[in-house]
């Protein structure tokens, strides 16, 4: 049986203010960010009308929400701010069906203390929130594994939106099948990841991450193995272009983020220095393209293509 945690008089006062809010605005449901495990069937029957929709990534707070009969979104284990829980929770929850693009929703949180609500936000799912998710990488078929790709792709979306110390920056990734990758590139720069344990090169370490973001300012790839660990930056691809046609204005990182997918069975993730657009490709096409997270979706593409530019 699980120890529900009573809810403070703040959480209360939160909880009864969101309530209002969702009733004022039409809203469609209350997001709760949940830390620990309430008696979610007594909050839901307090907001009345309006649907409870639970997230977290403690999996006694799903269970609980579970057991409760409400609605509960998963989250990954690892750690990352509000902000962005509350994206990707919002994100999950329209690809499972529990809310619809253009709906409006209000989020309570606890922005300091785990066991204490916070926060309100009133958040209008206009149509361009959409990001990438889980279930789309999962349309990919390839032998790297789903965590590897998202852990590589959430990095590449970061980069994309926020760049580095306020400049726009530009990245290319290739997971997956390493040793054939470093044959058919060469080193440019002295690799920064060489020397290292291989427990100290895993890309799910916020160290590492800080640093790959550190690193993209350099020219050339990022190869990551399939299990996820960083393998070497600053990587010139020499992969052939010959077969591979891009969509007109696609610069040199596209083309040998193509080219390296279709000699290989990795997969390239370019991230564009002039929009942050991600483009996922595999086997010499563009198979996922991701906007920045507040610009425009997510979509896929018909695309107008040319050959590969000619070389003297």
């Amino acid at each position: 049986m699980i120890k529900r945690h009573e809810l403070s008089r703040q959480s209360e006062s939160l909880l009864f203010a969101a309530r209002k809010v969702a009733e004022d605005t039409e809203a469609v449901a209350v997001v709760m960010l949940a830390e620990v495990p309430y008696n979610f069937a007594e909050i839901r029957d307090s907001l009345k009308k309006t649907r409870l929709i639970v997230t977290s990534d403690k999996i006694e707070v799903q269970q609980a929400a579970e057991d409760d009969e409400v609605a509960i979104v998963p989250l990954q284990i690892e750690p990352q701010t509000r902000q962005y829980q509350v994206s990707q929770a919002l994100l999950e929850a329209i690809s499972d069906e529990l809310l619809r693009s253009g709906d409006t929703v209000v989020a309570v949180y606890a922005g300091f203390d785990k066991e204490t609500l916070d926060t309100l936000t009133y958040i209008r799912l206009g149509e361009h929130l959409t990001s990438l998710t889980a279930r789309d990488l999962q349309k990919l078929e390839t032998q790297v594994p789903l965590e590897t790709l998202r852990q590589v792709t959430d990095i590449a979306i970061e980069i994309g939106r926020e760049g580095r110390e306020g400049q726009p920056v530009g990245a290319l990734f290739v997971v997956g099948q390493h040793r054939k990758v470093l044959e058919f590139s060469h080193e440019q720069i002295h690799d920064p990841f060489r020397g290292y344990a291989r427990k100290e090169r895993l890309i799910r370490s916020p160290r590492v991450r800080e640093s790959v973001k550190e690193l993209a300012q350099i020219d050339g790839a990022f190869v990551v193995s399939a299990d996820g660990v960083m393998i070497s930056a600053g990587r010139i691809l020499d992969a052939p272009a010959s077969g591979v046609a891009l969509s007109k204005g696609l610069g040199a990182r596209h083309w040998a983020a193509a080219a390296i997918s279709k000699v290989t069975k990795a997969i390239a993730i370019a991230v564009s220095q002039s929009t942050g657009t991600v483009r996922i490709f595999q086997n010499g096409h563009v198979v996922l393209r991701i906007e920045p997270m507040d610009r425009t979706p997510m979509t896929w593409h018909d695309v107008t293509t040319e050959p590969p530019p000619m070389t003297d």
